[in-house]
């Protein structure tokens, strides 16, 4: 289960990134129906006005999508064939086929509006969300279903909450950055009307913020003696942000260049699985206590 659930980490995490991809070479309507690639075929065909490479591109995409669609059911049947059947991991298996179905009316919906700049955005978010919530599904399928205890304070839990929220506005800012950028995924695309230097500000403002916030949580951890499992979470993830946004700065600099544009969007995948770790590791789950209907088979079972 845990292997199946990392799995379907760097599933969601990768689809978003050959998602770039497809934007940064130009091949967004490579396959301009949908869920057709043209009208009466699944596949790329020879067309005049659409070149093959890009064709090609775009239908390598969806057909990604079949490898998180089987590793996100596996999730799913895993967790349905555990005994005793879990509850809370069921629930965050079965989110991942959902997300992927939801992912694949988005992305439809991107392709049927000539990749409006708000549908892409919508399409990488949720993207976020699911690397989230599996992230998640690798913690609880190493723990217990009982209930939450947490290892640190509740103010704590509080700050790394409020971190979260920031970390959920600086993805947003990113995507409106994308949405003003030169990257569109065709030439014929519409940006966002806001110059993307103001935006870039935003998105860099942000950065700072979360950065503060992450070295505050940093002196928060080691007063309160925090686990060692969760500070290393920590440093990880400070390690992370460092790196994204030097590479964003980086970027912004040598005028956003293709390759660093897929690089940031893998960047953004790794601080959102790091920032689900530390969350995850704010509390432990034990095994739940068996119900008072099953405890006498319980004791029968063991010999009581």
């Amino acid at each position: 289960m845990r292997r199946l659930a990392i799995a379907a980490v760097v599933a969601q995490a990768g689809i978003a990134v050959t998602g770039s991809i497809v934007r940064v070479t130009g091949s967004g309507l490579g396959c301009p129906e949908w869920p057709e690639c043209f009208p009466g075929s699944l596949v790329p065909v020879e067309h005049p006005e659409v070149a093959a490479l890009t064709q090609w591109v775009e239908f390598s995409n969806r057909l990604l999508t079949v490898v998180v669609v089987l590793v996100a059911g596996a999730c799913l049947l895993a967790a349905l064939n555990t005994r005793p059947r879990r509850p809370r991991l069921t629930r965050l298996a079965l989110v991942q086929p959902l997300g992927v179905v939801a992912q694949a009316l988005i992305g439809g919906v991107t392709v049927l509006t000539g990749l409006a700049w708000w549908t892409v955005a919508g399409h990488f978010l949720v993207s976020m969300v699911l690397v989230w919530l599996a992230v998640q599904l690798v913690a609880a399928a190493t723990e217990g279903d009982g209930p939450p205890r947490p290892v640190v304070p509740t103010p704590v839990r509080a700050l790394i909450a409020t971190s979260t929220g920031l970390l959920a506005a600086l993805l947003v800012a990113g995507t409106l950055v994308t949405a003003a950028g030169p990257h569109a995924g065709d030439a014929g695309t519409p940006r966002l009307d806001v110059p993307v230097t103001v935006l870039a500000q935003v998105h860099a403002n942000l950065l700072f913020a979360y950065l503060g916030i992450l070295v505050a949580l940093g002196f928060t951890l080691r007063a309160v003696a925090a686990p060692a499992p969760l500070r290393r979470r920590y440093a990880a993830l400070v390690g992370i942000v460092l790196a994204q946004g030097a590479l964003g700065g980086t970027q912004f600099a040598l005028g956003v260049p293709e390759v660093l544009v897929s690089l940031h969007v893998l960047g953004a995948g790794l601080v959102t699985v790091g920032a689900a770790a530390v969350w995850s590791g704010t509390v432990r789950r034990d095994p739940a206590e068996p119900t008072p209907s099953a405890r006498p088979q319980l004791a029968t079972a063991t010999g009581a």
